[in-house]
């Protein structure tokens, strides 16, 4: 057995049984309108974050918005939360690239690209982004900007081109960034197997798979089981799997997903809900909620530095911010 190999078999049985809890606190999908509860100034960001943390979430996925709600990926919309949320918390900081499907890829990096996180999450893969179907349940809006968001989502792709996806590696990688790759069908672990074989990306691969969004995989129980068979496939032990369940799917399928050895992701960005019918209302509620399911499987979470040891990430004292 070679030395990586021998890394590689000790870290696996030294944090058998801890599963990761990343906890994406606002994002760019809800509106203000559609839940009182939703952050958007940095204050609320910044509060929700810490809250979420301290219920049990080692990585912060972290959007920005501006005052009327709009996602915000400038690198002066993340200033006034970035240093506080890092002074408040030991938890893994995870900016996105992916923005808002409305925006373009070098406005997307920016932020990352100045602050240099531990964590920088990467969209896999161009796909249709539908978010139209909202607009059946939700039908009064604070800002005009809410309706046009939704309904320009039924002509939207959200574009993310092998040359987009270069783009944030190289920009990002030198950094010592590292990735959770946001993988919304089958077709994104193909792209990022191709990455791999140009050997653009290192392992151990943080595998986001994300489920019942409108233009990507579903929800099914199958279609979590076949994302899972294909990672394993294709990635073997290089890589590290997680799930979000969009809207309704995010307890069944983070249940599911724990019990075949993955790690969870939940937040006000993936779902509004704490239950049927039952608006969360805080990024808290739901953190404890899944930490209580994974605790009820026998499993326990793994703390913020074990997250880094298991994702290989450079740590928080080499960020810039």
């Amino acid at each position: 057995m070679s030395t990586n190999e021998s890394i590689k078999m000790s870290n696996k049985t030294q944090h058998a049984g801890k599963v990761i809890i990343t906890c994406a606190i606002t994002g760019a999908i809800h509106t203000p309108s559609m839940s009182p509860h939703l952050p958007v100034t940095p204050e609320e960001i910044t509060a929700e974050a810490l809250a979420a943390a301290e219920a049990g979430a080692s990585i912060l996925h972290l959007h920005a918005r501006h005052p009327d709600g709009r996602p915000d990926q400038s690198p002066e919309g993340f200033a006034p939360f970035l240093p506080r949320i890092k002074q408040g918390t030991n938890a893994v900081i995870n900016i996105t690239t992916g923005g808002s499907p409305y925006m373009s890829v070098d406005e997307r990096a920016a932020p990352a690209a100045t602050y240099q996180p531990e964590l920088a999450s990467l969209n896999m893969g161009s796909m249709n982004f539908g978010l139209y179907p909202m607009l059946n349940r939700f039908k009064e809006f604070k800002h005009d900007w809410e309706r046009e968001h939704l309904e320009g989502s039924h002509d939207l792709v959200f574009r993310n081109s092998f040359k987009n996806i270069e783009y944030v590696l190289k920009t990002c990688y030198g950094n010592g960034t590292r990735f959770e790759f946001e993988c919304y069908d089958i077709s994104h672990l193909y792209n990022l197997a191709h990455f791999a074989d140009r050997g653009l990306v290192k392992a151990p691969f943080f595998v986001q798979s994300v489920f019942g969004l409108l233009g990507g995989i579903g929800g099914h129980p199958e279609d979590v089981l076949h994302m899972k068979r294909t990672a394993d496939r294709l990635f073997g032990d290089d890589f590290r799997w997680s799930v979000l369940g969009a809207g309704a799917n995010q307890f069944r399928i983070a249940t599911q997903a724990a019990t075949l050895g993955g790690n969870v992701r939940v937040g006000l960005e993936d779902s509004l809900w704490a239950g049927k019918g039952e608006l969360a209302t805080s990024n808290s509620v739901q953190v404890a909620k899944v930490r209580s399911i994974i605790e009820t499987l026998g499993l326990s979470i793994a703390t913020p530095d074990e997250a880094r040891e298991i994702l290989s990430l450079k740590g928080g004292d080499q960020v810039a911010f």
